[in-house]
């Protein structure tokens, strides 16, 4: 990770963390560097957050800046960024996005040609630019670039979706929470072409409303919607529609474990679960390692972030991934998280083998989960304490097979992080509480 590109762009508060002329220089960095033998082709989408026509239109103007042709696809999920620069031959694309985040943040995504997250070496080219420590010239004449609106290209994003999974939904009644976002773009015009009856809350984004209590990281309304109506499916995205969680019938929550489980065991069914792998992070839960167990598939762990888990797919050739959080990934298809991709495999799952999302639930078993985040001044030296080490080995050996412990740094502050999964709430936090007093009374 660079200074300011972290695993998943530039985020920071919008003109103060993340200004607008460090968004012209990203956009002239890469006009620059694609242009450097034709007009380079860049192609920008957003979110529905208020600061997104600011970012994208420093983007524009700094990318044509360098003779750029920019192409804007406006409000959009940031899979539909990543599959349009590979299928419309883009050098690159940029997507303004600042995901589960708070109106007031924002971000800067940039993929390669193949669709890609940026490889490092460019990205630390982009902040040396960014921090004036090299220079490019800026185009003159008639090499200056324009831009344009591009309508067609959310309709090529859908048809593809379409075209890869023709699910017929005739008959099927789905709600879905769109939280005020990207997925406002797409979510309902596909379901409704493949003949589901949609009911969409969460879908009139106004600029500051964007993941405000709701969408994947706020269900409960959907729940709640589940619990009162009759509904098949719940389906909830968040801000730029990269991840998805749903929700059965019930008003129980089908996050990303349950998805991995539901998809890997169809597709190891189907003979598509290519090397008969699925890929996980650590945060995954006990039980969904257990389940997969129980079904002979395999699994390996990454560490948290869909770009490590993509690395590793992309690395062996696994064709499924992903993260608690509902970024999932289908390599045989994307290269990233896809919320509508998700959602059209699970309501094809279903539609295929006759059952509800509950019935293709069986057979795992989530443990209880606590995760507590202990603040500490130097994380290196809480983790490598000897000390601590032997308390966290205690408890691991208490919990045996029912049950585990994680203490890992966070990326981003200066925090450890504790987690146990148990077979009781009481036990999580009996065992999280022990860890945490242990840190705190030694004051790291």
């Amino acid at each position: 990770m660079g200074k300011y590109f972290g695993t998943d762009g530039v985020r920071g508060r919008a003109n103060e963390g993340l200004t607008l002329e460090m968004s012209i220089k990203i956009g002239q960095y890469l006009g620059w560097y694609y242009g450097k033998e034709k007009h380079a082709k860049i192609l920008i989408g957003k979110d529905t957050r208020l600061s997104g026509d600011m970012f994208e239109l420093g983007l524009a103007a700094g990318a044509t800046s360098m003779g750029a042709q920019v192409y804007l696809l406006g409000v959009c999920p940031t899979p539909a960024i990543s599959y349009l620069v590979r299928k419309e031959r883009f050098d690159c694309g940029i997507m303004v996005s600042a995901s589960h985040n708070p109106y007031y943040d924002n971000g800067i995504k940039c993929f390669n040609h193949n669709g890609e997250k940026m490889e490092e070496d460019l990205l630390l080219e982009i902040e040396a630019y960014m921090d004036g420590n090299c220079t490019i010239d800026l185009a003159t004449g008639d090499h200056i670039g324009e831009y344009f609106n591009w309508k067609d290209g959310l309709e090529i994003y859908m048809s593809w979706l379409k075209e890869i999974v023709p699910v017929d939904l005739e008959g099927y009644h789905i709600a879905v929470d769109l939280a005020n976002g990207s997925a406002t773009s797409t979510v309902v015009e596909t379901l409704d072409s493949l003949g589901a009856t949609v009911e969409a809350i969460n879908n009139s984004p106004n600029g500051i409303n964007i993941n405000t209590k709701c969408g994947s990281t706020h269900p409960e309304n959907l729940q709640r919607m589940m619990r009162e109506n009759d509904f098949d499916l719940g389906l909830a995205f968040d801000g730029d529609a990269d991840r998805l969680i749903a929700v059965d019938p019930d008003g129980n929550l089908v996050d990303g474990d349950y998805i991995l489980y539901i998809c890997s065991r169809y597709m190891k069914e189907k003979n598509t679960l290519n090397k008969n792998m699925c890929v996980t992070t650590v945060m995954a839960n006990l039980g969904l390692y257990k389940a997969l167990d129980a079904n002979k598939i395999d699994y390996i762990k990454t560490d948290v972030g869909d770009k490590y888990v993509f690395e590793e797919m992309q690395k062996n050739d696994y064709y499924l991934g992903g993260e608690q959080s509902g970024h999932i990934i289908f390599y045989e298809h994307a290269v990233t998280g896809d919320g509508l991709l998700t959602a059209l495999k699970l309501l094809e799952i279903m539609k295929n083998t006759g059952k509800s999302v509950k019935e293709l639930s069986e057979g795992l078993f989530i443990y209880p989960q606590l995760l507590k985040n202990v603040k500490v001044n130097d994380k290196t030296r809480a983790l490598n304490d000897k000390a601590l080490k032997e308390v966290v080995d205690d408890v691991a050996k208490e919990l045996g097979d029912e049950g585990r412990i994680l203490v890992r740094p966070s990326g981003t502050e200066p925090l450890i992080r504790v987690m146990v999964e148990a077979k009781t709430d009481d036990l999580c936090a009996q065992y999280v509480d022990r860890v945490v007093e242990f840190v705190e009374k030694n004051n790291y």
